[in-house]
């Protein structure tokens, strides 16, 4: 599991599970109700395994944007 700070309450985990015999990436927002133990919140994504290289190669094409966008600003 991989986990990344969303802001001071809550994190982004990334994790390999299962559901129904299944392999699924699952991609959750994880909240912290003041106990300082996370639970999970119903604002997330699970894909199949089989598309995480789209899912990457999606993520590529938004950062070339990203950057294409942030060079626009510069000029």
């Amino acid at each position: 599991m991989i986990t990344l700070p969303k802001n001071s309450r809550e994190v982004i985990r990334i994790s390999v599970d299962k559901y129904a015999g299944k392999d699924i990436i699952n991609i959750r927002v994880f909240y912290d109700p003041g106990t300082g133990e996370y639970r999970p919140t119903r604002k997330g994504l699970a894909i199949r395994v089989e598309m995480l290289d789209d899912l990457i190669d999606a993520l590529n094409k938004i950062r070339e944007e990203i950057e294409i966008n942030d060079g626009e600003d510069e000029e």
